[in-house]
């Protein structure tokens, strides 16, 4: 049997997005459960182009905060066991879906992901340019998520795409890595997908140079290996930074030269030398990063001008910043936590309090529920349920009761993640009944994350009991039945769901 799958497109409304929708409805082979598009432009200003087509499209808002976020946004809103990722400019061939389900069915217990195959359409009548070549390395890059499919358990157990990489640059070296590092295997697939090179302004290259301060995060947590391991190209770094230096120091001594010449001519005469040589070594340097550039290309007059201009800047820019993220690296491995997770008590937090309630069609959604919800969702942050249910105990309800009321509350507000709920009643003695710990450990190993980093919203005392005896933090959301020494012990209380939000997200 073929394992079901989320597709998710992560998008900034790009008109390649159409491109890739229309392929993916004309191919064969089994359909995604969803087909997740993460609307990660910062003000939408128009719908995205997927309301006629033949599949299960769902839009989801990112939060405007670079792959890796919007990528976290999409496999988050999604509960089959196989995510795959697709860029907004690839466009997959007819038999994708076909090959993408070969793919899923031959992987192993323990493959976490599979790969799939990136091809760069080139030009058939002449050299690439710079550009076109960069993106052609996307055929060799291991791990690239312009076609990657990972299990949902896998992701889950390394708490997704890493946050802290802003830019689509190593973001997918990380993952691949922690993923490997949690004792998963990561496959290579038969699967096919065109990625054509996008147009690009002629300072692309200078630009991409960011990436060097994802690097120095890359290393601080990876060590000092990780090129090896990720199979990523030790690069030009080096030459740009004795380049760059050369540069400075030539432009250093010649300023140190006008002071002191008057002064002291001995000293302006040494300077002069040292100017000069360092000016050779700029030089040196420039021209043969300018002529690496050039000599595979077409060498057109545009691209051999845009090739020396680039190349007389890129030491510095590189250089410029490797230093920032140096400088910035400490600042950015404490970057303030926001919460791993946040588990929900079900009734009277997500929904009106129906005591024992087995009947789907008496729930009805808290106020500002569904709105909350998507601000986590649109975050990136996991949720999850953490509910008592003792009505199965006292023989008032089935588990097949409580299991069609949470299916119908998740039709109603979203996908919420793992659902943990105690069966037991107040005298059973049990580990999981809230205030016990047991529901919060257990929804927390579910979504792999670190029950410290997790934070309870309830509605009652035992909610936050359940949360500090798990060493979570708790928000109370007090209702009508939340009693006045709940409140007053409560070290956190909002006025509803969507201030109890705010309140993580503002943190």
């Amino acid at each position: 049997m073929t394992p079901s799958y989320d597709l998710v497109v992560p998008t900034t409304g790009r008109a390649s997005l159409r491109a890739l929708l229309d392929a993916l409805a004309a191919g064969e082979g089994p359909l995604p459960e969803q087909v997740i598009l993460v609307d990660d432009r910062p003000r939408p200003d128009a719908s995205l182009p997927a309301g006629d087509l033949p599949l299960p499209v769902r839009v989801v808002r990112g939060p405007a905060r670079g792959p890796a976020a919007a990528r976290n946004a999409g496999w988050r809103a999604g509960l089959a066991p196989w995510v795959a990722f697709l860029d907004d400019d690839v466009v997959p061939p007819p038999d994708w879906r076909a090959a993408l389900a070969a793919d899923l069915e031959r992987a192993g217990a323990r493959t976490g992901a599979v790969q799939g195959r990136i091809r760069v359409p080139l030009p058939p009548d002449r050299a690439p340019t710079d550009w076109e070549r960069n993106v052609a390395g996307l055929e060799d890059a291991r791990w690239a998520t312009a076609d990657m499919a990972y299990r949902r358990e896998a992701l889950a157990a390394v708490g997704g795409f890493d946050e802290r990489f802003p830019r689509a640059y190593r973001e997918d070296a990380d993952l691949g890595l922690r993923v490997i590092s949690a004792g998963w295997e990561i496959a290579r697939g038969d699967r096919v997908v065109l990625h054509p090179v996008p147009p690009a302004a002629a300072d692309v290259s200078l630009r991409k140079q960011a990436g060097n301060a994802d690097d120095v995060l890359m290393r601080a947590l990876h060590g000092r290996g990780w090129r090896e391991r990720a199979g990523v190209p030790a690069g030009r770094r080096p030459r740009h930074a004795a380049t760059a230096l050369a540069g400075v120091i030539a432009v250093a001594a010649q300023a140190a030269r006008a002071v002191r010449s008057g002064a002291d001519a001995r000293a302006a005469r040494r300077l002069r030398a040292v100017s000069l040589a360092a000016a050779g070594a700029w030089l040196a340097g420039t021209a043969e990063l300018a002529w690496a550039r050039i000599a595979p290309g077409p060498r057109t007059l545009r691209e051999v001008a845009t090739m020396a201009w680039t190349s007389v800047l890129m030491p510095f820019a590189a250089t410029g910043w490797f230093v920032a993220g140096l400088v910035g690296v400490r600042r950015r491995l404490r970057a303030p936590a926001r919460p791993a997770a946040v588990l929900f008590d079900r009734d009277g937090t997500l929904v009106v309090d129906v005591p024992y309630n087995g009947d789907p069609d008496r729930v009805e959604p808290m106020p500002a529920a569904r709105a909350a919800l998507d601000r986590l969702r649109a975050a990136g942050i996991p949720t999850a349920v953490v509910s008592n249910q003792s009505g199965v105990a006292h023989g008032l309800l089935s588990p097949g009761d409580v299991e069609r009321v949470n299916h119908r509350i998740e039709e109603l507000l979203g996908p919420l993640g793992p659902w943990a709920w105690c069966p037991h009643g107040p005298d059973d003695g049990c580990a999981c009944r809230k205030p016990a710990p047991g529901l919060v450990l257990r929804a927390a190993s579910e979504l792999g994350v670190d029950p410290a980093g997790c934070v309870v919203v309830g509605d009652i005392g035992a909610d936050v009991d359940a949360a500090h005896a798990a060493g979570a933090r708790a928000v109370l959301v007090p209702t009508p039945r939340t009693r006045p020494e709940e409140i007053a012990a409560a070290p956190e209380v909002a006025r509803d769901l969507e201030d109890a939000v705010e309140r993580l997200l503002a943190r």
